[in-house]
């Protein structure tokens, strides 16, 4: 369990995007979206439809975003599913961090290929570490991407965030970010 103190809200609603809970009318999508060849070739690939089926029937589609700080990206005016965003206490034990042993705020996204190049991965991050910045104390933030996804890459950079180092993870190099969560104070 994290010792870290986490983000209490449940509804994030920025210009475009609504960060919300998971919902059954987002299965199809997010079933698409976790299967997606291209959305997954940086974080180890593709998962099997049978596995991310049998995922959403273990815990249902509310439970996959019931952990503080994970949320659905929607389109604001469709309430279409968009894709996932979460800032959530990254374990000490994995690789990649700013200290060894150490527990810290980790942001994350995924989205649907139809919505890439449109700003609004951007803007789901901005909301979600904005509306962290003004209720967390002021702490470390990493995010952790394979140096080949430049998308990442360059998101990280229009963020903030600043490159720390490389690391091998996932047989793959690695590249560490880290921003202070307070900069992101509205």
């Amino acid at each position: 369990m994290s010792g870290l103190p986490t983000l209490s809200a449940v509804r994030i609603a920025a210009d475009r995007v609504v960060l919300r809970e998971s919902r059954e009318s987002d299965r199809d999508r997010l079933i698409e979206l976790r299967t997606d060849p291209e959305v997954g070739a940086h974080i180890g690939g593709p998962n099997p439809r049978e596995a991310v089926e049998r995922r959403i029937d273990e815990i249902g589609m509310a439970g996959l975003t019931d952990a503080p700080g994970v949320f659905v990206i929607a389109d604001r005016a469709t309430d279409a599913f968009i894709g996932t965003v979460q800032l959530t206490a990254v374990d000490a034990d994995q690789p990649g961090h700013l200290a060894d042993n150490t527990e810290e705020l980790e942001l994350g996204y995924l989205l649907h290929r139809d919505a890439w190049g449109a700003g609004l991965a951007f803007e789901a991050a901005t909301a979600v570490l904005r509306a962290a910045a003004a209720e967390l104390p002021d702490q470390p933030v990493i995010l952790r991407t394979q140096t080949a996804n430049t998308r990442s890459q360059r998101l990280a950079a229009r963020l903030g965030f600043q490159p720390v180092r490389t690391f091998e993870w996932f047989d793959a190099e690695q590249t560490l970010f880290a921003a202070d969560l307070h900069s992101f104070k509205a």
